[in-house]
């Protein structure tokens, strides 16, 4: 079984290109388009891993990640921080705030699964064999 990925992404190219690489890579990610709507589907689908932008409408990154680090039930959730917020001490700055991880934009698809697989137990991961050549 793999993983249940969601992705909490605001802009539809960057939200696209993550969803195909991750299905590519045999993965079947839930999807949601701003913070509350990526709110909602970690407290009803407790994903294993959630891969959020920082800069979105009705609540950022920051407020969602906030949020499931104080509600008890999905605190030790695995949230990576996928943002364009690359100046020097952002990504200080975003671990710093409790994400597990952060991911610069522009994705680069040849490491983003990968770079992802690394937050997920081996278990969890897709296998090499769902992926074509």
């Amino acid at each position: 079984m793999t993983a249940h990925l969601l992705i909490i992404e605001d802009n539809p190219t960057n939200m696209e290109l993550a969803e195909y690489l991750l299905r590519f890579a045999g993965y079947t990610p839930t999807k949601a388009y701003d913070g509350a709507a990526g709110l909602q589907l970690i407290e009803a689908q407790r994903p294993d891993l959630v891969i959020c932008d920082l800069q979105m409408p009705v609540l950022d990154g920051y407020e969602v990640l906030q949020r499931v680090r104080s509600t008890p039930a999905i605190q030790h959730l695995v949230v990576v921080a996928v943002t364009a917020l690359s100046m020097p001490g952002d990504k200080a700055r975003v671990l710093a705030a409790g994400f597990n991880g952060y991911l610069s934009k522009p994705i680069d698809p040849e490491t983003f699964v990968a770079e992802l697989e690394a937050y997920l137990p081996a278990e969890l991961r897709a296998p090499r064999s769902t992926r074509s050549a």
